[in-house]
């Protein structure tokens, strides 16, 4: 149980992968470069990419057009 003085520690519900191709194979080599954490709103994912040793934030929203 939780009160509102503790934290939950939040593990990551999404991986990030780029793929590159095998040798010799039709298959990919998945290469893990960050991981990403839903919204608990749903709308979107809080993302840290880890590219050439930085470490990257970013956000991702669901795209919500402007109403004219």
């Amino acid at each position: 149980m939780t009160t509102e003085s503790q934290t939950e520690k939040k593990y990551p519900t999404h991986n990030l992968y780029f793929l590159t191709d095998k040798k010799g194979s039709d298959n990919k080599d998945w290469n893990k470069v960050g991981a990403a954490w839903i919204h608990a709103d749903g709308e979107g994912f809080s993302i840290s990419l880890d590219l050439m040793g930085q470490k990257i934030p970013l956000t991702m929203r669901k795209y919500k057009p402007k109403e004219n």
